[in-house]
C-alpha cells in the first residue's frame, strides 16, 4: 500500500477503533492522530473534519464513477454502463470488509455519520440521473423515467450493501448486487426505452365470453378457449 495511502488507512482504523469504544462525540482528533502514530497536521492534510475519517473517499470514487460513465460504450444500454460505475461504489466497501463492517456499526448510532452517508448517497444518484438523461436526448419528458432508473439502482445497490454488511462483510455481494441491477433493468429497462412495461405483445389478449348466470365452470373454460383461438 502507498504511504498517503497507509496514512489515510491508518488514521481511519484508528478513528473506528475509538468511535467504537470511546464514543463518537467523546473523541478528539489529537487522540485519533496519536492512535495513529502522526502529528495532528498530518490528519488534516488527509481529511477536513472527524466525520471524514469515517468514510471511505466518496469523492475519488465519485470521480471514478464519472469517469466510468464518460468512457462508456455510446452502444451499450445506459442501465448496463450504470451498473458497471455501480460495482465501482461497493468495490469501495468491498476492499477492506472488516473496515466496512465497523463503520456500519457506527453509522447506525450516530446521526451525523448517517446524514453524511445519505448526502454521499445522494451524489452517485445526481450522477446517474445526469447520465441517464444525457443518453435519453436530455428531453423533458424522460426526466422522469431517468430519475426513477436512478434512484432505483442506489436503491437496489444500497439494500445489498446493507445485508451484506449486516451478514458480516461475507460472501460474494458483487454477485448478489448484479441479481439486483438485473432485477431494475426487467422492470425500468423498457420504459427508459420509451416503451411502457406493460405495453402490450402479441401474446396479451383480452377475451371477452357472455354467459348465462349457473353455467358450469368447464363449459366457461370451453367458450374462453375457443374465442381465443379465434
Amino acid at each position: 500500500m502507498p504511504g498517503q495511502s497507509r496514512v489515510r488507512h491508518d488514521l481511519t482504523a484508528a478513528a473506528v477503533e475509538l468511535f467504537l469504544r470511546k464514543g463518537y462525540d467523546e473523541t478528539t482528533v489529537d487522540e485519533i492522530a496519536e492512535a495513529a502514530g502522526v502529528a495532528r497536521r498530518t490528519f488534516f492534510r488527509h481529511f477536513r473534519t472527524k466525520e471524514d475519517v469515517v468514510f471511505p473517499d466518496h469523492d475519488d470514487c465519485l470521480k471514478r464513477v464519472e469517469q466510468s460513465l464518460a468512457d462508456a460504450d455510446p452502444t451499450q444500454p445506459p442501465l448496463a454502463a450504470v451498473a458497471v460505475a455501480t460495482h465501482l461504489v461497493l468495490a469501495m466497501y468491498t476492499d477492506d470488509p472488516d473496515a466496512s463492517v465497523q463503520r456500519y456499526e457506527l453509522t447506525r448510532h450516530v446521526t451525523a455519520l448517517r446524514d453524511r452517508e445519505l448526502i454521499a448517497t445522494s451524489q452517485y444518484q445526481r450522477v446517474f440521473t445526469s447520465y441517464l438523461n444525457r443518453r435519453s436526448g436530455g428531453q423533458p419528458h424522460t426526466r422522469l423515467p431517468d430519475e426513477v432508473a436512478a434512484a432505483a439502482v442506489v436503491a437496489a445497490h444500497n439494500h445489498v450493501l446493507r445485508q451484506w454488511l449486516r451478514d458480516g462483510g461475507k460472501d460474494d455481494v458483487h454477485a448478489e448486487l448484479d441479481r439486483a441491477l438485473a432485477a431494475v433493468d426487467a422492470s425500468l429497462g423498457p420504459w427508459l426505452a420509451g416503451r411502457p412495461s406493460s405495453e402490450p405483445t402479441t401474446d396479451d389478449q383480452v377475451v371477452v365470453v357472455i354467459m348465462r348466470r349457473g353455467t358450469p365452470m368447464w363449459r366457461v373454460v370451453q367458450e374462453v378457449e375457443t374465442a381465443a383461438a379465434g
